[in-house]
């Protein structure tokens, strides 16, 4: 199982949410640093969102995400307000591996079948839910989409992967929920990338053990609840 560090980023800065809220956020720093530092402490994949583009449907920080790109030699995924084909070639043109779509991949069918069939593999769609049913707009809205049935879709459209996570989980520091997130992993044959909530070894552990194809740590790095070196020896040897 891949272990991937998260890096939000909002106004320049790496910062963690909770649940989502914007009004909720702890700031840790410059996010070229702290790139360098997972990737050092041996990170196989860095996992980023532009928390600003999630919101305003547009790349705001763009600059931010080449810069981490100088420094690191390891893959990354990026995520946030990724809402058209120019976007996405601007994208994989600085050597980013793989991007993440949200909203756009609910709200624009034609669209998400356009760059599916274009990109195949270098594209990643982000289930996010709140309840069951599918969340949009950087999280502050609801669809009436439920998410198992919004997965299925994808995998008829040719998606490979998908990244799960339950927003009630996020920075909470509570667990993931191992019952969503197996389920999901058992009904597609689509890579799932677990998120939200991730707070522990152990957590690491079941979702290895779950043939989970990966799992993103946020809060739990940046609050020393997990040591990166340490969790990466641990799930290999699962």
């Amino acid at each position: 199982m891949i272990l991937f560090p998260a890096i939000d980023i909002r106004n320049g800065q790496c910062v963690r949410l909770i649940q989502g809220d914007y009004d909720k956020q702890t700031t840790f720093g410059d996010p070229v640093l702290i790139a360098k530092k997972w990737a050092e402490l041996g990170a196989e994949y860095l996992h980023i969102v532009d928390l600003d583009g999630a919101l305003v449907g547009k790349t705001r920080n763009f600059k931010t995400i080449e810069e981490i790109l100088q420094v690191i030699d390891i893959p990354v995924q990026v995520g946030g307000g990724i809402r058209n084909i120019d976007r996405i070639e601007s994208l994989l043109s600085i050597g980013v591996s793989r991007v993440i779509l949200g909203s756009a991949a609910l709200q624009n069918k034609k669209f998400l079948d356009e760059v599916v069939t274009k990109f195949n593999e270098k594209i990643v769609v982000s289930v996010d839910t709140k309840n069951g049913f599918v969340a949009t707009d950087g999280w502050t809205k609801t669809s009436k989409v439920r998410a198992l049935d919004f997965t299925k879709q994808l995998e008829e459209k040719g998606g490979q992967t998908i990244i799960y996570t339950d927003i009630a989980k996020d920075g909470m520091l509570q667990g993931p929920n191992f019952i969503e997130l197996e389920r999901i992993n058992q009904q597609t044959t689509m890579d799932v990338i677990a998120s939200g909530g991730i707070t522990s070894l152990e957590d690491l552990k079941k979702l290895a053990s779950s043939n989970m194809y990966g799992a993103i740590i946020g809060k739990a790095l940046y609050t020393d609840k997990i040591n990166l070196e340490i969790a990466i020896k641990e799930v290999a040897a699962c």
